[in-house]
């Protein structure tokens, strides 16, 4: 195949020599890079100086010296921003099914944006948590069952499914059927049946429909992505892949509450970490093929409980020093940061006697040895992509809790992320770029996901207000898809075999 000429390729692109050939010629723009104190970047900055002047460098570098900063600033792709679409348009009507904490965080976005989204009727079961999120508007209509809202026809433009795991079917199924735009928290359903009679539902109806893998919205997300179809790595060879789900986060969420059972909610790998897969398969844009995984629950058991514990934190000797000391966790948030998750989900009062009653009388209060939870505490998945790329991914309870970090390897380049962050390895000139994605909100549902709660629905809104469904990047195949990736590694844990994920248009399982 004939060579590509150099002229049609941009600087990341040109071997060292050319490049260094472009910039003398003036062909190529040089912004000084800058530098970390370190010999090897001061002596980047200066070569690139000199390159600059038509100057040879003093000093060859070693092409076996660690990269070195590019003088090449990266050239960002803007992403188009939903608001632009929708300007002029009127806001969107929601009507939100389940007002817990996921219920909540979605509807905050609204109540920041009233211009573009508006809520019109609430249905949960708990009075407390339909004023929270009516905010005192006497005007949004309540109910305390979902069937009472749907009996009223539709009433709005669009519906947040935010229930529990076990309760997303029905009330997906028949809001899609009376013409609602579809917004439903993931995981779809607990199990494979579930979800494909779901997506069927939803396909026969064809309303507009995302699932809330927030993960694909964040502007990290959008810069990683961005430097993978860029080509700067050439083709994808593995990536690695970690949710430090953090010590204290299990305890709260996967321990003590809603989701430490597999027969109320899912296993682990379903009910927390389908974000992951699901963003592997998209930022790749690689299909999972074929997985192996191993897991289990091995920390937060019986008879791991020291002797001297008690069963409730406020009664134990060892809470002053135990690392999962549930009044820390609480009182120490509520003192620290007010009434805000995870205080908000054990009480609904704002005061420290109301902290102190929850974790007295509540399962927040146990003792994480001695609780009734089966989900496992760590789990990794090793994957084969598409084309024959392989990925693997950890998930793990014993981590401080922060943004998930990932290596990407290609042919031609290398990637390392924490969320915040991307630094790009280039093999062809054996320089580095360390982008920033702006990243402002934390990892966890306290804060925003890291953009992708708010960025969710920045843009199914706007799919909702202008009839475009390209704004939605997590609708029913593509969320199907990854979902069956999860439930061929849940079947490989238990079986210890290698399981080939399933295709999006097989038959529905029997079983």
């Amino acid at each position: 195949m004939a060579a590509r000429p150099e002229s049609d390729m941009s600087p990341r692109q040109m071997p060292v020599g050319s490049l260094a050939r472009a910039v003398a010629a003036g062909e190529v723009q040089v912004v000084a890079p800058a530098t970390d104190g370190t010999p090897a970047a001061h002596r980047a900055a200066a070569e690139a100086a000199q390159a600059a002047d038509g100057a040879q460098p003093a000093t060859p570098v070693s092409p076996t010296a660690p990269a070195t900063p590019s003088p090449i600033p990266w050239q960002h792709t803007p992403a188009p921003r939903p608001a632009d679409a929708v300007r002029g348009l009127p806001p969107v009507t929601i009507a939100l099914v389940g007002a817990g904490n996921r219920g909540q965080s979605y509807l905050s976005w609204a109540q920041a944006n009233p211009d573009r989204a508006r809520l019109v009727a609430v249905a949960d079961p708990l009075a407390e948590r339909r004023a929270a999120v009516s905010s005192g508007d006497a005007s949004v209509r309540q109910f305390d069952d979902w069937r009472e809202l749907a009996a009223q026809g539709r009433i709005a433009d669009m519906v947040i499914v935010s229930t529990q795991d076990r309760q997303h079917a029905e009330p997906a199924k028949a809001f899609a059927a009376l013409g609602y735009a579809v917004l439903l928290e993931k995981p779809i359903a607990p199990t494979e049946a579930e979800v494909r009679e779901i997506v069927a539902a939803i396909q026969d109806t064809g309303v507009l429909f995302g699932v809330c893998d927030v993960l694909r919205y964040t502007p990290y997300t959008d810069l990683v992505k961005e430097v993978v179809d860029s080509g700067v790595l050439g083709r994808l060879i593995d990536v690695q892949h970690l949710e430090p789900v953090g010590w204290w986060h299990m305890a709260h969420s996967y321990v003590r509450g809603p989701w430490r059972q597999e027969s109320t909610s899912a296993p682990m790998l379903l009910a927390k970490s389908c974000h992951d897969l699901d963003w592997l398969r998209y930022v790749t844009g690689l299909r999972i093929e074929q997985v192996s995984s191993f897991g289990s629950l091995t920390e937060f058991r019986p008879e791991n409980r020291p002797a001297e514990a008690a069963d409730r934190c406020l009664d134990c000797v060892l809470e002053p020093t135990c690392p999962y000391s549930a009044p820390r966790l609480y009182l120490g948030t509520l003192r620290a940061d007010g009434p805000v998750w995870p205080v908000s989900v054990i009480t609904s009062r704002t005061d420290e006697a109301g902290v102190i009653e929850a974790l007295r009388d509540g399962q927040y209060g146990r003792c994480v040895w001695d609780s009734d939870n089966d989900v496992v505490d760590h789990q990794v998945v090793a994957m084969r992509l598409e084309g024959g790329a392989a990925a693997t991914f950890t998930m793990t309870a014993f981590s401080e809790q922060t943004h998930r970090q990932t290596r990407i390897f290609g042919s031609h380049g290398f990637a390392e992320g924490d969320g915040e962050r991307v630094r790009v390895v280039d093999f062809r000139t054996n320089t580095t770029h360390v982008l920033d994605s702006g990243v402002l909100g934390g990892s966890n549902a306290a804060g925003d996901h890291g953009g992708g709660d708010s960025g969710l629905m920045d843009h199914f809104t706007a799919a909702v207000a202008t009839g475009d469904r390209g704004w939605v990047r997590s609708g029913p195949v593509e969320s199907l898809d990854s979902h069956l990736a999860v439930f061929a590694a849940e079947d490989a844990r238990h079986s210890g075999a290698v399981r080939t994920v399933g295709q999006v248009d097989d038959p529905v399982p029997t079983h």
